[in-house]
């Protein structure tokens, strides 16, 4: 997701590696760390790191580096990993039973409270001790709980009509799975996951990796 406008987006998406980086030094008790470390570390470029952490608003001292409890408070914050968000789910079958049952989410800024589908089946039923609703609900509950972020699960055939309901609802920024692009206002931020696309990039870096080579013909005579 979005999470401040102007920050270029490679770094937004190298913030989260460095924060999980982090809370391991803080855990193994580590004061302090460096530029130089984290990219040993996490073989990036330090000085692509010192940049990155000075979006986040991070500076570190000169041959000294960064207080580890205070860098990592910083980032956290940038994230907005410190401030929990409430969200909802749509679409309770593999991708999203599996979204369900990631405890990690929390930590990362994410709480699930609720499900929505389609299935009588899996409605009204809990899964990870999240509640499936109807779909009928999904408006109500998201005004009432003031909710600003969906999960959205669905085959793309469905996603749209979805997507819909959802910024009818109120919802402002959207997790996308589903392989289709979404139309959306100008106020709504969307978040596209393409599996398959990154399958797809996998695939072609393995089979070009390990292509096997040709071996050259023997002389017949």
């Amino acid at each position: 997701m979005d999470f401040s406008q102007g920050v270029p987006e490679p770094t937004l998406r190298r913030l989260p590696t460095y924060c999980h980086f982090l809370r391991r030094l803080a855990q193994d008790g580590a004061d302090v760390v460096s530029c130089r470390q984290i990219g040993d570390a996490l073989h990036l470029d330090p000085t692509q790191i010192r940049k990155d952490l000075a979006y986040a608003g991070m500076a570190g001292r000169p041959k000294v580096g960064y207080p580890v409890p205070e860098l990592l408070a910083g980032v956290e914050n940038f994230l907005g990993w410190n401030n929990t968000q409430q969200a909802i789910l749509v679409g309770a079958g593999s991708l999203g039973t599996a979204l369900l049952g990631y405890k990690a989410m929390d930590r990362n800024g994410v709480r699930i409270v609720a499900a929505f589908d389609t299935s009588p089946d899996k409605t009204f039923q809990a899964i990870h001790q999240v509640k499936v609703l109807p779909m009928r609900k999904l408006v109500d509950l998201v005004g009432r709980m003031q909710i600003h972020v969906g999960i959205l699960t669905v085959p793309a055939e469905s996603a749209q009509t979805v997507c819909d309901l959802m910024v009818q609802a109120g919802i402002r920024a959207i997790w996308n799975f589903a392989p289709v692009a979404l139309k959306v206002p100008d106020t709504v931020i969307v978040q596209n996951e393409n599996l398959f696309s990154s399958l797809a990039v996998l695939s072609s870096r393995l089979q070009s990796t390990f292509q096997p080579r040709t071996l050259p013909e023997e002389d017949p005579s």
